[in-house]
């Protein structure tokens, strides 16, 4: 019957995008707006990122009624069970914390290139979805710039999902049109953009209306085009969760943890300059370029060589200490005490007390080498953070160190959840691996020593890491990624004290 339907309307390349400034466009989601036609991914990404293993494996196995429901009775009552399996017994504030953090990533990187050449062009934007709104509105407003969002609304009790959803219940069908006629009135949009039969209703409504065939070899939207740029995102999984690595990912938690527990304890156990090949014995590769400098001589009254490292992970002055084969102490701005007891370095943290981090500092390089991130927190995507310049101050025995890493199944950081677990998650993935490359010790004519500023030596460190790496420097600090990500500063208050103790690596 579907077949006989596509005729009733043109397919989306038969769209003109010039012009359209003062039109207004409606678009469904998943199989319009997205390439993918499925929502199960994002329903099992809030499941994992709230809820846990047992949440994603009980929404695994809720999804064959789903699927059975939604292609032979309803697409309403296969996506009821969606949201029942998914949502029942969160909290609201769980939920809208993941469609903030996570979820914006995975959509982004799934856009229809044509479709969103006619969104994208429209002066007034609007998205009539199936999909909860709680999931989908912070993204679709936030970095597609969508004016309006109708979609499914879940019902709450006490600031928890019940796992039911609102009269007139899933977004689909008639009730597409109905929405599109509570929220447009007689003012009919200008144009319709769907997928399938059920979007058909909503459609007729528009004055012009086009059909995007399900072409999966459709290339998706690049991020340069997007109107804004994903530079922060949270979520333990690498790769979105279809039904298969939905399974895959739940059989190999059990195994991928004691993995990494053998990997901590080689790390924290085994001397030095054994981890490294401990390391890749048990499947962590350590790629190890440039030419490290030796270690500072006590005896001549050499202070110590101060690393300054990129941050992907916390785990980045243990891999340092790896390629290096022998223990860099480090400083830190936070650390959580499961992390302080497994490392196999010594750890201080700063105080964020500039002058006594300062002393600090320079006692310790005193005693040898250090090596400090000045980023002051993590970015996993190809952006460097500003620097703090308080380093640059205290010596001119400045080593850049450009890190990178890669995960197959979970990311190694978290500013949303327990970060006793980082090393953990990272040492999960079946062959994690990092990259350390020692760069060319800075000049002393580029050394505050020389008069340079201590802002002027940190951006020109920046500006060299980002080189090597090639990766874009910006002005982004702990505070933004925090406030974007987890709704805060990235500052807690201690409990004991009236210092603040900070959030993130």
């Amino acid at each position: 019957m579907e077949k006989d339907h596509l005729p009733t309307f043109p397919t989306i390349d038969k769209c003109p995008s010039i012009g359209r400034e003062k039109h207004t466009v409606v678009a469904d989601m998943d199989g319009t707006l997205l390439r993918g036609r499925s929502s199960f991914p994002y329903f099992a990404l809030v499941a994992f990122e709230v809820g846990g293993i047992l949440r994603l494996l009980f929404l695994l196995l809720a999804s064959p009624l789903a699927g059975v429901l939604y292609y032979f009775v309803s697409e309403s009552a296969g996506i009821r069970v969606l949201v029942f399996a998914t949502f029942a017994g969160m909290k609201v504030a769980d939920i809208e914390s993941v469609a903030r953090a996570v979820l914006p990533k995975f959509y982004s990187t799934d856009l229809h290139s044509e479709t969103w050449r006619v969104f994208s062009s429209c002066g007034k934007r609007c998205v009539l979805t199936a999909n909860p709104r709680i999931m989908v509105e912070a993204f679709l407003k936030e970095f597609l710039g969508a004016d309006l969002v109708l979609g499914t609304e879940i019902s709450t009790y006490r600031g928890r999902a019940t796992g039911f959803v609102l009269n007139p219940g899933i977004v689909v069908g008639n009730n597409k049109a109905e929405a599109l006629k509570k929220a447009f009135g007689a003012d009919a949009p200008d144009i319709g953009l769907g997928d399938r039969k059920t979007d058909y209703p909503f459609m007729k409504l528009c004055k012009e209306s086009y059909v995007v065939p399900a072409k999966p070899e459709v290339e998706p939207v690049s991020h340069d085009k997007l109107p804004k740029p994903i530079v922060f995102h949270d979520g333990r999984l690498v790769s979105k969760p279809t039904p298969f690595m939905a399974l895959l990912t739940i059989l190999w938690i059990p195994v991928g943890f004691v993995l990494a527990c053998l990997r901590i304890a080689a790390g924290s156990l085994l001397p030095m300059p054994v981890v490294y090949y401990a390391f890749w014995a048990l499947g962590v590769r350590v790629y190890i370029k440039g030419t490290p400098p030796p270690p500072a001589k006590k005896s001549t009254g050499q202070t110590g060589v101060l690393f300054i490292c990129s941050h992907r992970t916390l785990l980045d002055p243990i891999f340092l200490s790896t390629a290096l084969g022998r223990p860099i102490p480090a400083v830190t701005y936070s650390l959580s005490r499961l992390s302080e007891i497994i490392s196999p370095i010594k750890t201080v943290r700063l105080t964020r007390d500039r002058v006594a981090d300062a002393n600090m500092i320079k006692k310790l390089l005193e005693q040898g080498d250090l090596v400090i991130c000045p980023e002051g927190t993590t970015c996993r995507e190809p952006f460097l953070l500003r620097f703090s310049a308080l380093f640059a101050e205290l010596t001119d025995e400045l080593v850049p160190v450009a890190m990178t890493n890669r995960m197959s199944m979970f990311h190694g950081t978290t500013a949303r959840g327990w970060k006793g677990m980082d090393p953990f998650y990272f040492f999960m993935n079946p062959s994690p691996a990092y990259e350390v490359t020692f760069l060319n010790k800075l000049p002393s004519e580029l050394t505050c020593g020389a008069g340079k500023s201590s802002h002027e030596v940190a951006n020109y460190i920046q500006r060299m890491i980002a080189a090597s790496l090639s990766y874009e420097c910006t002005t982004f600090t702990r505070k933004d990624k925090y406030r974007a990500l987890a709704g805060n500063d990235g500052t807690v208050a201690e409990k004991t004290a009236n210092a603040k103790k900070i959030m993130g690596c």
